[in-house]
């Protein structure tokens, strides 16, 4: 039986959105224009808007593309453990693999991360996708 003391999916999500907003500023001096975190059974995606740096920016107008997209990869090696560790410390769930790329023309990115369960929340009906044998069964 949950406990109220449990976290809500939604909460879950707007901590994690909230504090990878946090690290892309204090990391990279760089502040992204929205983060949305949306679990769906043992995955959690991750969208980032306008996550391009003013470096990578810069690197494109000059056409340097190749090192803009090299430099991308260097951020995300650098910043790939830290959101793994948050994600976990977060959703109190541990990540098996977290998978990520950039288009940094449009300055969109995406993190995929696979999870050994879905996170425990006070409302895991909500969790979209979610198989109905990982919720608490209801007489029907």
């Amino acid at each position: 039986m949950m406990t109220s003391s449990s976290p809500t999916r939604g909460q879950i999500e707007r901590a994690l959105a909230q504090r990878i907003q946090a690290l892309y500023r204090e990391k990279l001096g760089h502040r992204l224009e929205k983060v949305t975190c949306q679990f769906f059974d043992e995955k959690l995606a991750i969208i980032l808007e306008k996550s391009t740096t003013h470096a990578e920016q810069l690197l494109l107008a000059t056409e340097q593309k190749e090192l803009a997209v090299k430099l991308r990869w260097q951020i995300d090696m650098a910043i790939k453990p830290q959101i793994k560790t948050m994600i976990e410390e977060i959703a109190g769930i541990s990540v098996i693999a977290l998978l990520s790329d950039t288009a940094l023309e449009s300055g969109f990115s995406g993190l995929l991360a696979v999870l050994s369960s879905p996170p425990p929340v006070r409302d895991p009906a909500s969790i979209p996708k979610i198989r109905k044998e990982k919720i608490v069964e209801v007489d029907e």
